[in-house]
């Protein structure tokens, strides 16, 4: 499974045991994406650089939350052209 949005946000929550959590919003939906250690040291540059991120993996389910949990990242940011500059993120630690 794929999913492409604009990251709006990007989090590493002390409870999260060292995952980063971006979330890419598409259209009005937000996904929060999940990405392990293991991942985050392999694709490090495309977790903090992308603006427009393709995660492909798979969905995970427990009652009423969803989280894409990420096997592999793309940066598309390229392909915002010049709106690539006014579309930062929010990070936080």
């Amino acid at each position: 499974m794929s999913h492409c949005g604009i990251v709006t946000l990007r989090q590493q929550p002390e409870t999260a045991k060292g995952n980063h959590l971006p979330v890419a919003g598409r259209r009005d939906r937000r996904v929060q994406v999940i990405v392990w250690k293991s991942l985050r040291e392999v694709q490090r540059q495309e977790l903090l650089g992308a603006r427009l991120m393709v995660v492909h993996g798979r969905w995970q389910r427990e009652g009423m939350v969803k989280n894409l949990i990420a096997a592999r990242l793309e940066d598309l940011t390229p392909l915002l052209g010049r709106l690539g500059a006014a579309t930062v993120s929010r990070d936080f630690r």
